[in-house]
């Protein structure tokens, strides 16, 4: 029976290994330098060569030349062909149990029966229990001196702290298209089957960064039973599209047109694609369009032919920066909500898109800005206009939504807007704001400025409300991003404005808010020093 390529061509030395120099040169060195650890934690995305390395460094371990691994001697064979008793694997998927790292205890103190280590590989052993790992511990920390640990696992993050202070990790990285599209072009050379490259790189993009998964997809074109895989197999095999479909439905989004969208989806359905997979696809293209804008050239898509570089260069001119982030997030959420032969998310967010649906999802605050959907409120000083304020819309009472305004008794807090003609002119320049936000602050105050939840305005303050978003309301709070805010918005509304950062889904404005830097000093004397002077008999004594 014919051995599977991803088993047949599994990486036997260091040099082997794909897109893992950094581990490989570091193993590789401490071997030469007779400084191998007791204990390594390897992690990383699945099939990016954890386990191979692994066993790589096992071999190297028991190699009997200088050049370690040599591949040719007695252990090395060995341990190629499956023989080698002194390497022990362990699938803690379904050896997670405390009993079983007893055992591994009591074993681990035997010598080696042919080579100098004896080599523990624990795979995925983030599935150890608790209590295993506690077993674990001592022996990991001072196995004997024949022992060497290497732990495998793609979830760092549920391996406990005190196992992890015990092993020096290494952490593998997703292998990049062109290096697995140029080791596939070398399996397929040495196996004597002819691929296009278009083809190649199509299954390199779809293995997102996995060795093991585009090697075996490979396997399975191989039993297409063309003489050449091509591009077109590749894609029914995937269930993708071509490239000229996923860019014909981003053109959909520039030019408005819902009816070509919709047709383009049907015509895919009737072909029989995968529309998960071409949903896949559309939120890549758009990721591509999204780095064109945000570094003004396509020399982030070193990954793509020139022809589609160029094609997002032209798209990235005619989508707003603001709608391609909207569809990139629409369209992922709508890659969540697919399901087998439904349509209706992908529909569903193509006709939002389009029709500018999802906007007040994505981008709360300027919508609330435009359509006057939050109210704001006026200090203290406007308690004697109280009579004259409007209402929420003219001739309707206010908005449930919104809150009633409070007691006019209220120490703390007032109703009713402050002056119309200048909230309206927040709202007619809310994109100006965060244009200027994000050329002054950046990207990251910008987004966080979007998630504002209500907005209250006093006589020379704003404030500012961010629900349960702490992380924006702490980025907005911070001092410099706060002070450059501030300044922005007192230009636009032509007065002095100071900035004031809340949480809670409701912006509170109290009599003192933004005021303190306007207001003098207190006339009168210091009641202090009055206290000093009657209770304690001081006496005030002039320094001029």
């Amino acid at each position: 029976m014919a051995q599977a390529l991803y088993r047949k061509w599994r990486s036997r030395t260091f040099e082997e290994v794909i897109g893992q120099e950094h581990v490989t040169t570091t193993l590789h060195n401490a071997l030469r330098d007779g400084r191998v650890a007791h204990a390594y934690l390897f992690s990383g995305p699945r099939g990016t060569g954890k386990t191979s390395t692994a066993r790589i460094l096992a071999k190297a371990l028991n190699c009997e030349a200088e050049t370690r691994p040599c591949d040719t001697c007695a252990p090395c064979v060995a341990l190629n062909e499956g023989r080698m008793l002194d390497l022990i694997e362990i699938d803690a998927a379904s050896n997670n149990s405390v009993d079983d790292v007893r055992e591994l205890r009591e074993k681990i103190g035997f010598r080696p029966s042919a080579g100098r280590y004896k080599v523990y590989i624990i795979d995925e052993v983030h599935m150890l229990s608790p209590s295993a790992f506690n077993a674990l511990l001592k022996t990991l920390e001072e196995p004997p001196p024949h022992a060497r640990f290497v732990l495998a696992t793609t979830e760092p993050h549920r391996i406990p702290a005190t196992v992890l202070s015990r092993c020096q990790r290494f952490d593998f990285r997703r292998i990049s298209v062109p290096e697995i599209a140029a080791h596939l072009a070398h399996i397929a050379a040495a196996e004597g089957f002819q691929a296009e490259e278009a083809a190649l790189h199509a299954i390199a993009r779809s293995a997102q960064g996995g060795m093991r998964d585009a090697v075996s997809l490979l396997d399975q074109m191989t039993s297409y039973g063309a003489e050449t895989i091509s591009l077109e197999q590749v894609q029914q095999v995937l269930g993708a599209v071509e490239a000229e479909a996923v860019i014909a439905f981003v053109d959909v989004l520039g030019n408005k047109n819902i009816a070509e969208g919709l047709q383009l989806i049907h015509k895919l359905l009737l072909q029989g694609a995968s529309l998960h997979e071409f949903t896949a696809q559309v939120v890549e293209h758009l990721r591509g369009v999204m780095l064109v804008q945000m570094v003004g050239d396509g020399s982030l898509l070193e990954q793509r032919t020139p022809e589609t570089v160029h094609t997002m260069e032209q798209q990235a001119k005619q989508i707003p920066q603001a709608e391609t982030l909207g569809a990139i997030k629409r369209f992922n959420e709508a890659l969540q909500e697919l399901k087998e032969g439904s349509q209706l998310p992908l529909e569903l967010a193509l006709v939002e898109l389009v029709k500018g649906v999802p906007t007040a999802a994505i981008m709360p605050v300027q919508v609330q800005a435009v359509s006057e959907a939050f109210t704001p409120r006026a200090s203290s000083t406007d308690r004697a206009n109280a009579s004259k304020v409007l209402p929420y819309q003219t001739g309707t009472s206010p908005s449930p939504a919104q809150p009633s305004a409070p007691d006019s008794t209220d120490p703390e807090t007032t109703g009713g807007p402050l002056d119309v003609d200048a909230v309206q002119k927040l709202r007619e320049h809310w994109t100006e704001l965060l244009k200027s936000v994000r050329e002054h602050c950046g990207l990251k105050e910008e987004a966080a400025l979007r998630s504002v939840k209500d907005c209250a305005i006093g006589e020379n303050s704003v404030v500012l409300a961010f629900g349960n978003n702490t992380f924006a309301k702490n980025v907005i709070s911070e001092t410099t991003t706060k002070e450059t805010i501030a300044r922005i918005l007192s230009e636009i509304l032509a007065q002095q404005m100071a900035l004031t950062c809340q949480s809670g889904d409701t912006a509170i404005l109290s009599t003192t808010t933004g005021r303190e830097a306007q207001e003098k000093e207190p006339s009168g004397p210091d009641p202090l020093i009055e206290f000093a002077v009657s209770e304690l008999g001081a006496q005030v004594i002039d320094s001029n």
